[in-house]
């Protein structure tokens, strides 16, 4: 699996993973339990995975979506 994206936000992660879901695209929030165990701190990030057969498309679909500048860079 590829990290696309690393963020304490929620509600990125939430319409990240909503664009990906509409477009058929697997995906998979790392650490999203370890966010709620460290509480409101900030400390830990969720971080958004995909395939990598599905990494383009993924990242092309984000960045249409105008969160592209949220993303990791690739490799």
């Amino acid at each position: 699996m590829i990290e696309l994206m690393r963020t304490n936000d929620p509600v990125l992660i939430s319409f990240a993973e909503a664009l990906l879901t509409e477009a058929g695209i697997a995906h998979f929030v790392a650490d999203s339990n370890m966010s709620i165990i460290e509480g409101s701190l900030g400390v830990l990030q969720r971080r958004l995975m995909v395939d990598a057969s599905q990494e383009k498309r993924a990242r092309q679909l984000l960045s249409d979506a105008g969160i592209g500048h949220e993303l990791r860079p690739q490799g």
